[in-house]
């Protein structure tokens, strides 16, 4: 079967796999970032002992947020343009007589 033959000679199974693991790792950054800024944590910075009240979440940090999330989106560019050129190497390897 020809999906076997792909998932066995090339690493585009693993590489959907990460493409999926990125996205879910997106969609988490994107959630912790939107939470803060709901009420009544906002934007804030923790607190100078590094505690937080009791029975709150410590404060999300948006800066590093947005540095993990960026992180983020290279890796799924980058494993993306890997995943392409899985496919376009074996399609010229198929299409080769």
């Amino acid at each position: 079967m020809p999906i076997d033959f792909v998932g066995r000679t090339t690493l585009a199974s693993q590489l959907k796999a990460s493409l999926d693991a990125s996205a879910q790792r997106t969609r988490t950054i994107a959630d912790r970032v939107s939470r803060a800024s709901l009420p009544p944590q906002g934007f804030s910075l923790p607190a100078a002992d590094g505690k937080s009240p009791a029975g709150q979440e410590a404060p999300i940090d948006v800066e590093t947020e947005m540095v993990n999330l960026a992180d983020e989106q290279l890796r799924y560019a980058t494993t993306a343009k890997l995943l392409q050129k899985t496919y376009a190497g074996l399609h010229e390897s198929l299409q080769s007589k």
